[in-house]
């Protein structure tokens, strides 16, 4: 069978697939064109793409009869792919849940640290030679142990996320979620995302993409308190970016700390000037070692569906 990888991955990666298949690695790191989506259907029996391979319905509509059968999604998030019209279609994806939760965590934490703490107006300052020494009142930030941050969407990260919270810096934690969570530490569910906007010091946005789009919009900005911060590592349309902007200008929450953006890799410039921001390049899950795993773990979906079985991680 013939697979495609449609960007460069570790050697490790394409080797693994290399037993298997006669494998086509895509050496452009953008994301397929259009052209390239279709032609992909066309010409592959298994593809493993990943983030902005934008597999709409009108990609599959396009492709009347495709080879290829299955998509086995490098990365946990999948709302690039319609799954409705893939499955249509006759076409299987799959996804790498877990691989990517600790590292991803991490990420949360780093950016709810340098929101709290103010580091990269501080780094800014000192590369430029603004700098002029130590004050007692200089560039006063959030204290991040014991207060109360609120996690929207209490799933495999969320969970990571609200366990670092807790026992790391002694947090207390609430979240938001469809369903109530069994776990080894207090957390408190709330009725409804607006009850959570109200009464942390930190928001951290855990959901998927998808029917999630503008989740955190204006209303539920307004609804923060002046001190909190908003941290996305998410997915970007999970935050209104407008209203983000908005929020920020007018003092109504005290800064925010983004991986992701709503129109990615497009990051307006109204955000970029803005000193009260950290904004970080989707680093996510950018370590060697979790986007090995996760490579192999889309190499192993696509050998099961190849082998006749049952998806480790169909969805």
């Amino acid at each position: 069978m013939k697979l495609l990888i449609t960007r460069p991955l570790p050697d490790v990666i394409v080797a693994a697939a290399r037993k298997e298949f006669d494998v086509d690695v895509r050496e452009n790191t953008a994301p397929l064109s259009g052209d390239e989506l279709r032609a992909s259907l066309r010409e592959y029996d298994v593809v493993i793409p990943t983030l902005g391979d934008a597999y709409s319905a009108d990609v599959f509509g396009d492709v009347a009869k495709p080879r290829a059968k299955m998509l086995a999604n490098f990365g946990v998030g999948f709302n690039h792919i319609d799954v409705d019209a893939a499955k249509a279609a006759g076409v299987m994806v799959s996804n790498t849940p877990g691989a990517v939760t600790d590292a991803t965590a991490d990420i949360a934490m780093t950016l709810m640290l340098m929101s709290t703490r103010r580091a990269g107006e501080g780094e800014r300052m000192v590369r430029s030679g603004a700098w002029s020494g130590w004050h007692p009142t200089q560039m006063l930030g959030l204290h991040m142990t014991g207060k109360h941050v609120g996690i929207l969407g209490m799933g495999r990260i969320g969970e990571a996320i609200a366990r670092r919270c807790h026992f790391g810096f002694g947090m207390q934690v609430s979240y938001y979620n469809r369903s109530a969570k069994q776990m080894d530490f207090p957390a408190k569910q709330v009725a409804s995302l607006i009850e959570l906007a109200q009464t942390v010091d930190i928001l951290v946005v855990a959901v998927p993409g998808g029917e999630t789009r503008h989740l955190v919009n204006a209303r539920i900005l307004a609804a923060m308190q002046s001190h909190a911060r908003l941290i996305n590592i998410a997915r970007g349309e999970i935050v209104e970016e407008a209203a983000l902007i908005a929020a920020l200008n007018d003092g109504q929450i005290a800064g925010a700390g983004l991986d992701v953006y709503e129109f990615e890799p497009s990051v307006p410039n109204a955000l970029k000037q803005l000193e009260n921001v950290t904004l970080l390049p989707h680093l996510g899950t950018a370590t060697l070692e979790v986007r090995e795993s996760m490579g192999l773990m889309a190499v192993d979906n696509a050998v099961a569906f190849l082998r006749g079985s049952a998806l480790p991680n169909g969805v």
